[in-house]
């Protein structure tokens, strides 16, 4: 166990880096972190209480068994010129040289080698001859390892495989020492200082920092370890330039420096999987921002549908009452030029009055009524209509804007929910569209107005028509004009009685109207405001599982932000304690 060996200090940081840790495990998880992710970083979290790993990779053939056999003093795995590491070796001390196979591509191998009772040594295949269940298990054991020993051949030094494996392991934030083998084919020192300095630029320029690096004779190494004569090994062991290599690799590895590369390492996990979400969590709030927009255009036309419809709907009810002002001025004339002493006789004629007044006052106005509000119910229906027109061409546009816009494949099914959501919300307005039956929409919208104005009118409307209806409405009172009483003077009849029976008429005409044009203006206007609410809240709720999901999607990812970005502080300061150590 790590903290057998901790000061107090340290023993602090090591509680406090597996709280981070595993506070950042938690919040991964509730944001859905792809199942690789999560599982680096558990074993990055085990990793603290393990001894300490150090892998070794590289193309093959650029001598990384010959590396690992010199550093262990004795051929532990075979060396050629073909790829012979096809598995993972993983290398641990044991009182025998020993070899397991655990998995079809890893093979635990024990030797007695002091070295191992410090540290695991992990061989890896060649970078160029890799194949996938390798480089998934390469890739597991990246993350997991304390340091990383990058070996590459004097002879082809850098290659394009070589560079694309430290692109993938770079963002893990290891410790990595480049060893150039092989320099033992090379003619002169200035040779290996001209590849040194080759590495060393493009490993700046690739890592974006200058690491270690080793120029050495593995093969020579080995030799001198196995030398029989003192003065052989020497020779070999200054040829090999290994010392070097051996001294850091053993002073970096002392018992201060494993501790601190040991807690550092799960910190550079940590650090790298919170980045990476970040990221992600940037790029799906952006995308969000974007549906937000969405909808808020669409919340903005549908409050300028509802202000316009309301605008409109004055106008047209306009043209309704102009008709009605036409009914009270043909009416009032009809009073005027009727009800006269000249006409005592007509105006005891009660069928001949009752016949004028409905021929040359009611005249059309009930059907004018009727197609005025027949007009105005087309004209409600069409508009919702292209409404939800409108609302689908804005979602299709939405779709297609961003259909090769895929966020969140590192895990989770935000994607998969955001399209499906908008795909079904699109539909919908495309089938509430493709179903719409404008002539069912204003038959039903006709006969909620006539009940509506028989409703307030109080008249049994059964089935008759809204004409039939105003007609009923118009002619309840308003003909009633017959009922002058016989006078014993005619002076009597036309000073007094007729006109003030005229004034009475027209005051009821009048009145008549005013109540008839106020059963209607607000029958038709309740019901507009009551229809327009309903297609607004159809439009809504067609919408609502996309809105919903967009809105509580951005409180989610913003509080995951934030709770990242805090342990992302957390760690970052952990580690500047580290490395003060």
């Amino acid at each position: 166990m790590l903290r057998h060996i901790l000061t107090k200090q340290q023993d602090e940081i090591l509680t406090e880096e597996r709280r981070q840790l595993s506070q950042l495990r938690v919040v991964l998880a509730r944001f859905d972190i792809a199942p690789e992710d999560q599982a680096t970083l558990e074993r990055s979290i085990r990793q603290l209480d393990e001894l300490f790993v150090l892998v070794v990779v590289g193309e093959f053939n650029a001598g990384k068994s010959a590396f690992i056999n010199a550093l262990l003093g004795q051929p532990v795995l075979e060396e050629g010129v073909t790829p012979t590491t096809t598995r993972i070796h993983l290398l641990k001390h044991g009182a025998t040289s020993r070899r397991e196979v655990v998995a079809s591509a890893m093979e635990v191998i024990t030797a007695p080698v002091d070295l191992l009772r410090e540290i695991n040594i992990v061989d890896t295949p060649g970078t160029n001859a890799i194949q996938r269940e390798h480089e998934a298990i390469t890739q597991e054991f990246v993350p997991r390892s304390d340091m990383v020993l990058f070996v590459t051949s004097a002879d082809r030094p850098f290659t394009e495989s070589e560079r694309a494996f430290l692109e993938r392991i770079r963002d893990w934030g290891k410790k990595v020492v480049v060893i150039v083998n092989k320099i033992d084919i090379l003619d002169t020192p200035e040779d290996v200082a001209q590849i040194e300095a080759f590495i060393a630029e493009n490993a700046r320029t690739l890592l974006g920092l200058a690491p270690e690096i080793f120029p050495v004779s593995s093969r020579d190494a080995l030799r001198a370890k196995q030398a029989e004569t003192p003065g052989e090994s020497d020779s070999l062991m200054a040829d090999s330039r290994f010392e070097a290599l051996e001294g850091y690799i053993l002073a970096t590895l002392d018992e201060e420096g494993r501790v601190r590369l040991k807690l550092l390492n799960p910190l550079g996990v940590g650090l790298h999987l919170g980045e990476k979400y970040l990221e992600v969590i940037d790029q799906r709030l952006g995308l969000l921002k974007d549906d937000l927009i969405t909808i808020q255009d669409i919340d903005s036309q549908l409050i300028v549908y509802k202000q316009d419809m309301t605008r409109d709907f004055r106008y047209r009810l306009a043209e309704v009452e102009n008709v009605l002002h036409g009914f009270e001025n043909r009416g009032n004339e009809f009073f005027d030029e009727t009800m006269r002493l000249a006409r005592i006789f007509d105006l005891i004629n009660k069928p001949k009055i009752k016949a004028d007044f409905q021929r040359q006052v009611v005249a059309d106005a009930p059907q004018l009524i009727e197609q005025r509000v027949t007009e105005v119910i087309d004209w409600m229906v069409s508009s919702d209509l292209r409404q939800w027109q409108a609302v689908m061409d804005h979602l299709a546009r939405r779709q297609a804007e961003h259909a090769d816009r895929i966020v969140g494949q590192v895990g989770g099914s935000f994607d998969y929910d955001r399209s499906r959501l908008l795909d079904t919300v699109g539909r919908a307005a495309q089938e509430a569209v493709e179903s719409y039956d404008p002539e069912a929409e204003a038959i039903r919208l006709s006969e909620s107005v006539q009940m509506a104005v028989a409703g307030t009118a109080l008249v049994e409307v059964g089935a008759i028509g809204l004409g039939a209806l105003v007609t009923v409405l118009a002619t309840t009172t308003l003909a009633d004009v017959t009922g002058i009483l016989a006078a014993s003077a005619v002076a009597v009849l036309g000073l007094f009685i007729i006109p003030a029976r005229r004034r009475r008429a027209k005051q009821e005409l009048r009145q008549k109207i005013a109540e008839m044009r106020e059963q209607l203006m607000t029958a038709m206007t309740v019901q507009f405001e009551r229809e327009l609410e309903r297609s607004l809240h159809r439009i809504n709720e067609a919408i609502a599982p996309y809105t919903r999901f967009v809105r509580a999607e951005r409180d989610r990812l913003a509080e995951t932000r934030t709770e990242l970005t805090a342990i992302g502080e957390e760690l970052g300061r952990l580690k500047a304690r580290i490395e003060a150590l």
